[in-house]
Protein backbone atom coordinates (compact mmCIF):
# COMPACT_ATOMS: atom_id res chain seq x y z
CA UNK A 1 0.00 0.00 0.00
CA UNK A 2 2.91 2.41 1.16
CA UNK A 3 4.89 1.79 -2.55
CA UNK A 4 1.13 2.71 -4.35
CA UNK A 5 0.73 5.71 -2.77
CA UNK A 6 4.33 7.24 -3.24
CA UNK A 7 3.75 6.23 -7.26
CA UNK A 8 0.59 7.86 -7.12
CA UNK A 9 2.05 10.66 -5.67
CA UNK A 10 5.29 10.66 -8.24
CA UNK A 11 2.78 10.27 -10.90
CA UNK A 12 0.47 13.47 -9.68
CA UNK A 13 3.18 15.47 -8.94
CA UNK A 14 3.92 15.04 -12.78
CA UNK A 15 1.05 15.38 -14.01
CA UNK A 16 1.24 19.42 -12.55
CA UNK A 17 4.46 20.45 -13.87
CA UNK A 18 5.53 21.44 -17.38
CA UNK A 19 9.62 20.43 -16.77
CA UNK A 20 9.78 17.64 -18.68
CA UNK A 21 12.63 17.60 -21.09
CA UNK A 22 11.53 17.18 -24.97
CA UNK A 23 14.00 15.99 -28.15
CA UNK A 24 13.78 16.96 -32.18
CA UNK A 25 15.82 18.02 -34.28
CA UNK A 26 16.02 20.37 -36.93
CA UNK A 27 17.69 21.79 -40.48
CA UNK A 28 18.25 25.30 -41.80
CA UNK A 29 15.89 25.49 -45.01
CA UNK A 30 18.31 26.23 -48.17
CA UNK A 31 16.85 29.88 -48.72
CA UNK A 32 17.56 31.35 -45.46
CA UNK A 33 20.78 34.19 -45.13
CA UNK A 34 22.94 34.97 -42.39
CA UNK A 35 25.06 38.04 -43.15
CA UNK A 36 27.72 39.76 -41.32
CA UNK A 37 27.54 43.75 -42.10
CA UNK A 38 30.75 45.62 -40.77
CA UNK A 39 32.41 49.31 -41.66
CA UNK A 40 35.21 51.01 -42.05
CA UNK A 41 35.98 54.52 -41.73
CA UNK A 42 36.12 54.21 -45.55
CA UNK A 43 33.00 52.05 -46.33
CA UNK A 44 31.08 49.16 -45.61
CA UNK A 45 31.59 45.66 -45.80
CA UNK A 46 29.13 42.30 -46.27
CA UNK A 47 29.65 38.88 -45.66
CA UNK A 48 27.33 36.11 -46.20
CA UNK A 49 27.11 32.49 -44.50
CA UNK A 50 26.83 29.90 -47.57
CA UNK A 51 23.81 28.52 -45.86
CA UNK A 52 23.84 25.13 -48.04
CA UNK A 53 26.74 23.99 -45.94
CA UNK A 54 24.28 23.89 -42.86
CA UNK A 55 22.76 20.36 -44.13
CA UNK A 56 22.86 18.67 -41.30
CA UNK A 57 20.10 18.02 -38.38
CA UNK A 58 20.95 20.15 -35.26
CA UNK A 59 19.58 18.05 -31.87
CA UNK A 60 17.30 20.26 -29.95
CA UNK A 61 16.75 19.66 -26.20
CA UNK A 62 14.40 21.40 -24.21
CA UNK A 63 11.99 21.88 -21.28
CA UNK A 64 9.12 24.03 -21.04
CA UNK A 65 8.22 26.19 -17.99
CA UNK A 66 6.16 29.06 -17.75
CA UNK A 67 6.38 31.42 -20.61
CA UNK A 68 9.92 30.34 -20.97
CA UNK A 69 11.62 27.53 -22.81
CA UNK A 70 15.19 26.35 -21.88
CA UNK A 71 17.52 24.63 -24.19
CA UNK A 72 20.26 22.08 -23.39
CA UNK A 73 23.68 21.60 -26.34
CA UNK A 74 21.14 23.25 -28.81
CA UNK A 75 24.29 24.97 -30.92
CA UNK A 76 24.24 26.28 -34.20
CA UNK A 77 28.18 25.37 -35.87
CA UNK A 78 29.46 27.76 -38.43
CA UNK A 79 32.42 27.35 -40.29
CA UNK A 80 34.33 30.00 -41.03
CA UNK A 81 35.24 29.00 -44.36
CA UNK A 82 31.85 29.13 -45.35
CA UNK A 83 31.71 33.20 -44.89
CA UNK A 84 32.50 35.20 -48.36
CA UNK A 85 32.60 38.76 -48.19
CA UNK A 86 33.06 39.24 -51.73
CA UNK A 87 36.67 38.80 -52.74
CA UNK A 88 39.57 37.00 -52.14
CA UNK A 89 41.65 39.85 -50.22
CA UNK A 90 38.70 40.57 -47.75
CA UNK A 91 37.93 36.75 -47.26
CA UNK A 92 41.67 36.67 -45.90
CA UNK A 93 41.26 39.59 -43.83
CA UNK A 94 37.77 38.14 -42.60
CA UNK A 95 39.74 34.59 -41.87
CA UNK A 96 42.05 36.49 -40.39
CA UNK A 97 40.22 38.75 -37.83
CA UNK A 98 38.23 35.60 -36.80
CA UNK A 99 41.32 33.91 -36.27
CA UNK A 100 40.50 30.95 -38.47
CA UNK A 101 43.11 29.09 -38.24
CA UNK A 102 43.23 28.60 -34.51
CA UNK A 103 39.52 28.84 -34.22
CA UNK A 104 37.71 27.48 -37.63
CA UNK A 105 34.38 28.00 -36.02
CA UNK A 106 31.77 30.04 -34.89
CA UNK A 107 29.10 28.31 -32.43
CA UNK A 108 25.93 29.96 -30.92
CA UNK A 109 24.20 28.08 -28.72
CA UNK A 110 20.39 28.59 -27.60
CA UNK A 111 19.93 29.20 -23.89
CA UNK A 112 16.53 29.75 -23.57
CA UNK A 113 13.75 31.79 -24.84
CA UNK A 114 10.83 33.75 -23.54
CA UNK A 115 7.73 34.87 -24.97
CA UNK A 116 6.68 38.33 -25.76
CA UNK A 117 3.32 39.34 -23.34
CA UNK A 118 2.64 41.52 -25.77
CA UNK A 119 3.19 40.02 -29.14
CA UNK A 120 2.96 36.36 -29.87
CA UNK A 121 5.33 36.47 -32.95
CA UNK A 122 8.57 38.14 -30.73
CA UNK A 123 10.53 35.78 -28.22
CA UNK A 124 13.71 36.91 -26.73
CA UNK A 125 16.33 34.63 -27.36
CA UNK A 126 19.35 34.38 -24.47
CA UNK A 127 22.38 32.92 -26.89
CA UNK A 128 25.84 32.51 -25.90
CA UNK A 129 27.71 33.18 -29.18
CA UNK A 130 31.65 32.11 -29.55
CA UNK A 131 33.85 33.44 -31.56
CA UNK A 132 37.77 32.83 -31.35
CA UNK A 133 37.70 30.59 -28.29
CA UNK A 134 36.00 33.45 -26.29
CA UNK A 135 32.15 33.14 -25.19
CA UNK A 136 29.60 35.67 -24.81
CA UNK A 137 26.12 35.68 -23.93
CA UNK A 138 23.45 38.12 -25.65
CA UNK A 139 19.32 38.61 -25.20
CA UNK A 140 18.41 38.88 -28.70
CA UNK A 141 14.95 39.84 -30.35
CA UNK A 142 13.45 37.58 -32.20
CA UNK A 143 10.50 37.70 -34.65
CA UNK A 144 8.74 34.39 -35.34
CA UNK A 145 6.56 33.63 -38.12
CA UNK A 146 5.34 30.34 -39.42
CA UNK A 147 4.20 29.71 -42.80
CA UNK A 148 5.23 26.42 -43.74
CA UNK A 149 8.20 26.75 -41.91
CA UNK A 150 9.24 28.85 -39.06
CA UNK A 151 11.28 31.47 -39.56
CA UNK A 152 13.33 32.98 -37.41
CA UNK A 153 14.73 36.32 -38.23
CA UNK A 154 16.83 39.03 -35.92
CA UNK A 155 19.47 40.88 -35.26
CA UNK A 156 22.63 41.18 -33.11
CA UNK A 157 25.21 44.35 -32.61
CA UNK A 158 28.17 43.59 -31.45
CA UNK A 159 31.56 44.37 -30.46
CA UNK A 160 34.31 42.92 -31.92
CA UNK A 161 36.42 43.67 -29.35
CA UNK A 162 34.58 42.07 -26.98
CA UNK A 163 36.17 38.64 -28.57
CA UNK A 164 39.79 39.73 -27.97
CA UNK A 165 39.45 40.54 -31.66
CA UNK A 166 41.87 42.96 -33.67
CA UNK A 167 39.86 45.29 -36.38
CA UNK A 168 42.28 44.75 -39.55
CA UNK A 169 43.96 48.19 -40.95
CA UNK A 170 44.60 49.04 -44.64
CA UNK A 171 46.49 50.58 -46.48
CA UNK A 172 48.93 51.74 -43.97
CA UNK A 173 46.51 52.16 -41.47
CA UNK A 174 44.25 54.67 -43.39
CA UNK A 175 41.51 52.33 -43.29
CA UNK A 176 40.53 50.55 -40.10
CA UNK A 177 36.89 48.32 -39.80
CA UNK A 178 35.16 49.37 -37.19
CA UNK A 179 34.62 47.90 -33.84
CA UNK A 180 30.45 47.47 -34.22
CA UNK A 181 29.25 44.90 -36.65
CA UNK A 182 26.30 43.43 -36.99
CA UNK A 183 24.85 39.96 -37.34
CA UNK A 184 21.26 39.79 -39.62
CA UNK A 185 19.71 36.50 -39.64
CA UNK A 186 16.72 35.05 -41.24
CA UNK A 187 16.42 31.46 -41.01
CA UNK A 188 13.99 28.84 -42.11
CA UNK A 189 13.57 26.09 -39.92
CA UNK A 190 11.86 22.97 -40.71
CA UNK A 191 11.76 20.24 -37.84
CA UNK A 192 12.26 16.76 -39.05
Amino acid sequence: MKKLLIFISILTALAFTDKLVSKTSVMIAPNSKLLIIGKTNVNSFKCRYNVSKLNKPIPIIFKKHGGKISFEKTTLVLDNANFDCGGFGINNDFQELLKTKSYPQVFIKLREITKDQNDESLVQALVDLEIAGITKSYTVPIELKEEGIMSIKGVLALNIRDFNLEPPKKALGMIVVKDVIEINFELGVVKQ
